[in-house]
C-alpha cells in the first residue's frame, strides 16, 4: 500500500470510484470480500467487489490496491474481468456483516454499523475494528420505546457473534452504505443477495425506494420480493411504482393474488393499472405509461419547462409535453398534439404552447403492435409518442425504454446481471491463490 489511511472503514467505500494508475475510472466499489475463518482471530481481507460497465461485478484482489482515500480507490491496473462469484468460505462485509447483532465482552448486545480494516504486513489487510451501536430504551408516559444509543468502536477480539449465521438481520446499515447508488445499480446488489437477505433489505427500504428498485429487477426477483411483503405493504409499493411497471409486475402474478392487491390499492391508483392490464403486452396500450406530461393549450412555455425540469421525471417523458383539452389526466380531453423540448427552448417563455404545437405527427393507437410502435419511434426519431383512442382522447404515452424492454429477450435483465460474455478469462494465479484456489 503506497498511500492512504492506515485504517479504512468498509461501509464508507460503498459506491466510491475505482481508478487505474492513468487516472481512468474503471468502476465503483460494491463490497469487500472477507475470509472470516482465516486461521487467526482477525479475518483476512481478500479483495473488493467492483462494479464495472455494463453492470458486471468483478473481483479486485486487495494486493492490487495501491491507495485508499475518501473519494477513490487506486489499483495497479491489473483487473481480471471474470465475473465475481462468491465462494462458500467468503463473506461480503457490507451485505452480510452490517446490521448483525453481536455481544461485547461485557455481555451487552450491539448492532454492527461498520467494520474497519488495517494493513498488518506487506500488502495483507485484516479486519481489526468493529463499529457498533448500543440500543437503549426510554420510558415516556409509561410506554417503552427504543432509540439508537451511542456509537462505539471495539477491537475485533472484543465482540462475538459474527461467525454464527444470523437468523434475523436488519438492513439499515447496508441501505445507508449504498444510499448514493442509482436504483439500477442497487438492484444489481440486491439481485446478488441470498433470498433471505433480499427479503430483509426489502423490509427495511421505504416504499418509494423499493418501488424504484423493483422496476430494475428481473421478474423472478420482483415476484419473490413482493410475495414476502405483507399484502397491505405490497399494495403500497405497487402504488409507488409507475402504473406501467406495476401492471407488468401484477401481470406475472396468479389472478387471485393480482385481484387482491388491486383491491387493496387506492382506487385512483388502481384504475390506470387495471386499464393497462386490459391490453396485450405487445401492443401500444400494453406498453404505455398513463402519466406523461400533459398541459392545456393556454399553458405557457415557462410552465411547460417547469414541468419537464422535474428531476423525478423519466428522461424520455421529459423530452416533450402533450397538449390536450381538459381534463389533463388520462384519458384526457381531445388530443391536440406534441411540443418537443427543443421547441420549448427556442420560443419566449410567455408563448402559449397551443401556438407551437406539432399537430402533423400522427399519434399511436392502443392496438398497434410492438413492431409498429418501434418503427414509428425510429421513423420520426422519437423517444416517446402519444397513444390516443378512437375518440381522440389521449390515454397514455409509449417511451423508448419500454419498447426496448420488450424487444430485448425476456431474460435480458438476468443476462445483464449474470451472463458471462465472450471467451473465458485466463487463469489468474494471484487471485486464485488469495481466494484459496478454484
Amino acid at each position: 500500500m503506497s498511500s492512504g489511511p492506515s485504517r479504512v472503514f468498509i461501509a464508507r467505500l460503498a459506491g466510491i470510484a475505482v481508478f487505474d494508475p492513468a487516472g481512468d475510472q474503471v468502476g465503483r466499489v460494491r463490497d469487500v470480500v472477507v475470509a472470516l475463518w482465516s486461521g487467526t482471530g482477525r479475518p483476512r481481507v481478500l479483495g473488493l467487489v467492483v462494479d464495472v460497465p455494463p453492470r458486471r461485478a468483478v473481483f479486485l484482489p486487495i494486493t492490487r490496491v495501491t491507495a485508499f482515500d475518501a473519494k477513490a480507490v487506486i489499483f495497479n491496473g491489473r483487473l481480471n474481468m471474470r465475473r465475481f462469484s462468491q465462494r462458500p468460505a467468503e463473506t461480503l462485509a457490507i451485505a452480510e456483516m452490517l446490521d448483525r447483532h453481536v455481544r461485547g465482552e461485557d455481555g451487552v448486545e450491539y448492532v454492527v454499523i461498520d467494520v474497519g480494516m488495517e494493513p498488518v504486513r506487506g500488502r495483507e489487510w485484516r479486519i481489526t475494528k468493529v463499529a457498533v451501536q448500543r440500543p437503549s430504551r426510554l420510558r415516556r408516559g409509561g410506554s417503552v420505546r427504543r432509540r439508537r444509543g451511542e456509537t462505539l468502536v471495539l477491537d475485533w477480539d472484543e465482540i462475538s457473534g459474527l461467525h454464527v449465521a444470523a437468523e434475523q438481520q436488519g438492513a439499515v446499515g447496508l441501505i445507508n452504505a449504498f444510499e448514493r447508488l442509482k436504483p439500477a445499480d442497487l438492484a444489481s446488489v440486491i439481485h446478488e443477495l441470498s433470498p433471505k437477505r433480499r427479503g430483509e433489505v426489502a423490509a427495511a427500504l421505504d416504499d418509494e425506494r423499493l418501488a424504484d428498485i423493483l422496476e430494475e429487477l428481473p421478474e423472478d426477483d420482483q415476484v419473490e420480493i413482493l410475495g414476502k411483503l405483507d399484502v397491505d405493504r405490497a399494495a403500497d409499493v405497487l402504488e409507488a411504482m409507475g402504473p406501467d411497471d406495476a401492471a407488468d409486475l401484477l401481470g406475472e402474478l396468479p389472478p387471485e393474488q393480482r385481484e387482491r392487491l388491486l383491491a387493496l390499492m387506492e382506487p385512483e391508483e388502481a384504475e390506470p393499472v387495471r386499464r393497462l392490464l386490459s391490453y396485450a403486452d405487445d401492443t401500444a396500450g400494453g406498453l404505455m405509461t398513463t402519466e406523461p406530461v400533459i398541459l392545456q393549450p393556454d399553458a405557457t412555455v415557462a410552465e411547460a419547462l417547469a414541468q419537464i425540469r422535474n428531476p423525478d421525471l423519466n428522461p424520455a417523458l421529459a423530452a416533450q409535453v402533450y397538449v390536450c383539452r381538459p381534463p389533463t389526466e388520462t384519458p384526457t380531453g381531445h388530443y391536440l398534439g406534441t411540443v418537443h423540448f427543443q421547441r420549448l427552448l427556442r420560443d419566449p417563455p410567455s408563448t402559449m404552447i397551443g401556438e407551437i404545437v406539432d399537430a402533423a405527427l400522427s399519434p399511436l393507437r392502443p392496438s398497434m403492435s410492438l413492431q409498429t410502435v418501434a418503427g414509428h419511434l425510429a421513423t420520426y426519431n422519437l423517444v416517446s409518442a402519444a397513444v390516443v383512442d378512437e375518440d381522440g382522447h389521449m390515454i397514455g404515452a409509449v417511451t423508448i425504454d419500454d419498447v426496448l424492454d420488450h424487444l430485448l429477450p425476456a431474460d435480458w435483465r438476468d443476462t445483464a446481471m449474470d451472463a458471462e460474455e465472450g471467451a473465458a478469462e485466463p487463469f489468474d494465479t494471484e487471485t486464485e491463490s488469495l481466494r484459496g484456489g478454484r
